[in-house]
């Protein structure tokens, strides 16, 4: 029985690193986010709005708790998630849990170039403004995903090698 949590910051490739972890090893796949969105019928950028942060981050550590009963998955967590109540030692406790790690420019990069304005916590964010988001907001989280069991780390070809060995 395998279980593996991937963390790390938005846009670090949780989610696409994860469908090319769980195709490689005959596991099925979950975006906690989806997950969430197909449970609730409303967005995760919805219930942020509607509910704000602190609820939604109860609805994320219930779910959070929901895949963790699964059995041979690979879980793409949201960006949070190992940084409220004690979803990183709940993770660790529940299976391999492995930090996706990538620089702040790279993030900004990446999150600059993709559908960053769904996201509502970079909402109206752009350049600088979003560069600095990234720095402050991972020296706050980074301590929790430094708690993973594995951490990889690099460029996009050197992450996917180390992830799929």
């Amino acid at each position: 029985m395998q279980r593996i949590f991937l963390v790390g910051f938005m846009g670090s490739g949780k989610t696409a690193m994860g469908k090319l972890l769980a195709k490689r090893h005959g596991l099925t796949f979950i975006d906690l986010d989806s997950y969430i969105e197909n449970k609730f019928r409303r967005t995760v950028a919805r219930i942020f709005a509607e509910d704000g942060e602190t609820s939604f981050r109860e609805i994320e550590k219930n779910c959070l708790h929901e895949v963790a009963e699964f059995e041979d998955v690979v879980i793409a967590t949201g960006g949070g998630v190992p940084c409220f109540f004690d979803n990183m030692d709940f993770m660790n406790q529940r299976g391999e849990t492995i930090y996706i790690r990538l620089t702040p420019e790279h993030l900004a990069e990446r999150l600059s170039s993709s559908r960053a304005g769904v996201r509502p916590l970079l909402k109206n964010k752009t350049g600088d403004e979003l560069q600095q988001y990234i720095t402050e907001t991972l020296q706050k989280r980074e301590p929790y995903y430094l708690r993973a069991k594995r951490i990889i780390e690099g460029t996009d070809e050197e992450i996917e090698r180390q992830m799929t060995n």
